[in-house]
This record gives structure tokens, sequence and C-alpha cells, in this order.
């Protein structure tokens, strides 16, 4: 059980059968009444937003998930399959649990999966991936490189802004936490 007083970012708890992450929080003391502790939390099965406020005597159960390291294998007709690096047992997870990470995997790419119940919630990508890029407009001659972006198509699907310098087959460092442009690595 975790106290008011243990709450960080990160912790994951649960309330009501649902696994939440706390995304902040703030002790408060007020001269006047009981101090209370007012948090954000992110629902781990819809992600959704939601502030609560708990009194300081409240204590909640920590969340029973589970991250695995797993390797993403190919994406078929029945979703996208992942293998357990301990257990190499076989997982197939559906499009709807990693929303838009999908555009972000690339073949024998390590990840993190988030059980809660024996059952997969969510997926937590590396912070850079590096993928090439397969459709996007072509430079014209007074481009800069800090001038401005256009959308280019990644080998895996997903679009990401890039600098007007940026052409099909550069090699491209994408931060997955934003789905942004990082650097060109070639």
């Amino acid at each position: 059980m975790y106290a008011t007083n243990q709450f960080r970012k990160g912790l994951k708890v649960e309330i009501d059968g649902v696994p939440y992450q706390i995304m902040d929080f703030q002790h408060v003391s007020p001269g006047k009444g009981s101090a209370f502790t007012r948090t954000k939390l992110k629902n781990m099965l819809t992600q959704n937003l939601v502030e609560k406020t708990f009194k300081s005597v409240e204590k909640l159960h920590p969340a029973n998930t589970d991250d695995r390291d797993m390797q993403y294998l190919f994406q078929d007709a029945e979703g996208f399959h992942f293998m357990d690096m301990q257990s190499y047992d076989q997982m197939n997870l559906s499009a709807d649990i990693l929303g838009d990470s999908s555009g972000f995997l690339q073949e024998n790419l390590q990840i993190k999966v988030t059980l809660f119940n024996d059952r997969p919630i969510g997926i937590e990508l590396p912070n850079f991936v590096e993928l090439r890029v397969a459709e996007t407009d072509p430079a014209f001659k007074g481009d800069t490189v800090s001038g401005g972006t256009k959308p280019a198509k990644l080998e895996t699907g997903a679009f990401v802004n890039v600098p007007f310098h940026i052409k099909e087959g550069d090699i491209l460092r994408i931060d997955t936490r934003d789905g942004t442009y990082s650097e060109k690595v070639n």
C-alpha cells in the first residue's frame, strides 16, 4: 500500500480495479483543515488523464503490472507479433494497444510491454529510433537547413515533419516520445 507521502512521478497504482500512473502530484497543507494531495493520473487502459485529490490518510494499492522485455517480430492481419526475450513465448498485440507507437516499430526492435493482470495494456519504445525516409518532396535549390519543414513518410509508414534538405533514402533519428525529427544520421 502506498501512502500519499510516497507518491512520485511514474508510480503505478490501482484505483477501483483500474491501473493508473501518477503523472504529477502536489502535497498541500492548508492552514485550516487536514493535508491532502492533488494528483494527475493517467488511466493505463484508456490513456485518459484524470485529476484526483486524496486525503493524507488514504492509501492506494500498487498496480499489478509487469514490464517485460520483448522483441518486435512482424505485423500481419492478426496484429503485431512480439517475442518475450526470456521465455521466447510469442504475443500478439492489436493496433488499439499500440496506438501511435506502431508507426515506429521496425523488425528486431527491443521494447517493453506492460502487462496488467497478465494482459497487455501498452508498450514503451526506446526514446529514439533510426528510420529511413521512404517518400518526401524533393529538395529545391535555396532550401536551408533551418528554413522550415515538409512531411516525410518513413519506412514504417509513419509521417514526420522534416527540414527541407532531407531527401528519400536518408536515415533519420526520430524521438518516439513525441514523434518528431531529431537529426539526420547519414
